[in-house]
């Protein structure tokens, strides 16, 4: 039988390089976090009233 690759077996380079451009201007334009404020929120995952990254980080800056 021949395998039939899973989606996250397939390779889609369009996306990756766009996904890698947008990287590249985020470094310069700020718009970066720590390790440590990324870990202290995937600490939240699984835990009821998880908020995504944004909402998080606005209600933890007050």
């Amino acid at each position: 039988m021949k395998h039939e690759p899973g989606i996250f077996e397939r390779s889609d380079p369009e996306a990756i390089a766009a996904a890698d451009a947008q990287a590249e201007a985020d470094i310069p334009a700020g718009r970066v976090h720590s390790h440590a404020i990324v870990g202290e929120w995937s600490m939240t995952w699984g835990k009821p009233g998880r908020l995504p990254f944004k909402d998080w980080l606005a209600q933890r800056n007050g």
